[in-house]
């Protein structure tokens, strides 16, 4: 689903523009060395957002008054594609910064992390983190990156108001949405919003979905990655099944072909609209911009399985800071130090101070401020009760790019759950072939 890395960094990766990018270091690589005063010197590489460059500014500031033997220079780098062949080429040619911000889960793997990265496993905040995050930043051989910026969560997104207006309960299994779904329609509100005309919204029906899959098949994902998987075959299928029956039983706003994320969250927040099949960043983001007195009357809940105890919150975990293995003696302790710090007491309140938490952090050092949105302590529900798993772009690097498309016909009526399951395993192919994975 490679449309769909935009929004999944929208947490602090790629927020805000490149512009402030100019004012600071805009080519990377390790600075090394100490200064003249005899300062420690190392460097670190971030994404070119205006979040991500104030986050990293503010982090350095604190860190060097905690740590005045250590100098940090902060370096840039530009995000989606061009990002991330940068970081592949400064890995290979030992110019990587001493730490850096990068992806998890499929991206970081595609590094070649147990050759280009130091083994952090050790490092007393290790221990911290969640297992979600810890599968996304490790191999069989150590675990290598520490989370900056909270998760995020795929699910639904209501409009508590309309539920208890209407006495409805949160529903833990797709009956009960769909029982749910009518009676809201038969009070003359939308029960589901769908926004066709951000066409990266109409993936979440899909993999929002994920963790159910994976709660009812543990190797699923292993076994998509070598082409013994398919979203044409339960229990995959039922996304795309669940989407069709929803557009057959006129369930979503009428104008669902053209609205965009923005017009859905101003629906759900004014309880025009009940659900809203979404990231939990993007809705509270824009209705925290459109809609301020309304974001306590949003909840979230997981989406739902045929079956309630196959019910799994799909989990966005945050991007990591990393340390390559060309750091080393003095810039290596002083790199590590860096990363505990982003995860201190301190660093944990430096987050909080320069991005709005669209879901909870990835370790317990790290507490969201006591304001913020309830929805963050819904999605927060699942993970202490170990019903959530992290989305399949984490656990595979097999993404299709005509994945929005496909989806749209289901979410239309233009297709049928079956053909549009069958069209995107056809759709995976060429790139897992490009890949050079086995079994493709």
């Amino acid at each position: 689903m490679s449309s769909f890395i935009t929004p999944r960094r929208a947490t602090i990766a790629v927020a805000g523009t490149a512009l402030a990018a100019l004012a600071l270091a805009g080519c990377s690589g390790s600075s090394g060395g100490t200064t003249a005063d005899g300062k420690v010197e190392i460097s670190f590489l971030t994404t070119n957002g205006d979040d991500a460059i104030a986050t990293g500014n503010a982090l350095i500031t604190a860190f060097e008054k905690a740590n005045p033997d250590v100098a940090v220079t902060l370096n840039t780098r530009p995000g989606g594609t061009e990002g991330d062949n940068l970081v592949k080429t400064q890995l290979s040619t030992g110019e990587m910064d001493d730490v850096f911000f990068y992806n998890t889960g499929s991206l970081f793997e595609a590094l070649n992390p147990d050759q280009t990265l130091t083994n952090l496993a050790d490092e007393s905040w290790a221990s911290e983190v969640t297992d979600n995050f810890t599968t996304v930043v490790s191999t069989d051989n150590g675990t290598y990156g520490a989370p900056l910026g909270t998760s995020m969560a795929g699910g639904i997104a209501y409009n508590k108001k309309v539920f208890s207006d209407l006495g409805l309960s949160v529903p833990t299994d797709w009956s009960a949405l769909v029982s749910a779904a009518e009676k809201i329609k038969a009070a003359g509100i939308t029960p589901i919003e769908q926004t066709y005309g951000d066409t990266w919204t109409s993936q979440l029906f899909l993999l929002a979905d994920f963790g159910n899959v994976l709660a009812q098949d543990a190797n699923w994902a292993e076994d998509f990655t070598a082409n013994e998987a398919k979203f044409a075959d339960e229990p995959a299928l039922a996304g795309f099944t669940h989407l069709r029956e929803a557009f057959d039983k006129g369930l979503f706003n009428e104008d669902f072909a053209s609205a965009t994320a923005a017009d859905g969250s101003a629906a759900l927040a004014t309880g025009k609209a009940a659900m809203y099949p979404m990231l939990s960043s993007p809705v509270l983001s824009n209705v925290t911009q459109s809609n301020p007195d309304a974001v306590s009357d949003i909840g979230f809940f997981a989406m739902p399985a045929d079956e309630a105890s196959d019910t799994t919150l799909t989990v966005w975990e945050p991007n990591a800071v990393y340390i390559p293995k060309t750091t080393e003696g003095a810039q290596l302790d002083a790199a590590k130090k860096f990363v505990a710090f982003v995860n201190s007491s301190e660093g944990c309140s430096i987050q909080n101070e320069n991005f709005v938490a669209g879901g909870p952090f990835s370790i317990s050092s790290c507490s969201v401020p006591s304001d913020a949105a309830p929805m963050v302590a819904d999605i927060q529900s699942y993970i202490t009760d170990g019903k959530s798993a992290p989305a399949l772009e984490f656990l595979s690097p097999v993404k299709g790019p005509n994945l929005e498309n496909i989806v749209i016909g289901v979410g239309s009526g233009i297709s049928s759950a079956q053909d549009g399951a069958s069209a995107y395993d056809e759709d995976v192919k060429k790139q897992a072939q490009q890949l050079g994975l086995a079994g493709w």
